[in-house]
């Protein structure tokens, strides 16, 4: 008779794959963001002429309806809804991998910014947000890196110091 090793691993893993399976279905139905199946729009910033560009991608919206742009405390705010839309076919059968949800992204502009210079557009799906004079403001600053005998002390000294 051979002895046969019984391990719960197997059984602990397929409890957790399951798990996975049944909380992403849930909040996916809820909306909820959870990175599968929660939509995060691709936001990019760049200058141009002197002025800050933000612009994001947001295709299938209704910018009146669907996307706030703000501005306070320095911090320009793009948030907003992509609605799910009701479709039917002839056959019952569908499948829709496209995300939706709200979504919310923030950009820290530079100190000195005019809020009431700031200019957004909406064409083809791409909301540009322009803040003028805000890539010369932008100027970045460098941080010194402490190396050897300083950076030791000042790890050394722990959270306190």
């Amino acid at each position: 008779m051979a002895i046969v090793r019984s391990s719960p691993w197997p059984n602990v893993f397929d409890v957790q794959r399951d798990m996975d399976v049944l909380m992403r279905r849930v909040t996916d139905r809820l909306g909820w963001p959870t990175g599968r199946g929660a939509w995060v729009p691709a936001v990019d910033m760049f200058r141009r002429d002197g002025d800050l560009v933000v612009r994001a991608e947001l295709p299938g919206i209704d910018p009146q309806r669907d996307v706030e742009v703000t501005v306070q405390d320095n911090v320009l705010t793009i948030r907003g809804e992509r609605r799910r839309e009701e479709r039917t076919d002839g056959n019952g059968s569908s499948r829709f991998e496209s995300a939706y949800g709200r979504f919310e992204r923030s950009v820290l502009l530079p100190e000195g910014v005019k809020d009431d210079d700031i200019d957004a557009r909406y064409d083809d799906g791409i909301l540009e947000v322009v803040v003028p004079g805000g890539a010369e403001r932008a100027g970045a600053r460098r941080i010194p890196i402490e190396s050897g005998r300083k950076a030791k002390a000042l790890t050394s000294k722990g959270p306190e110091a």
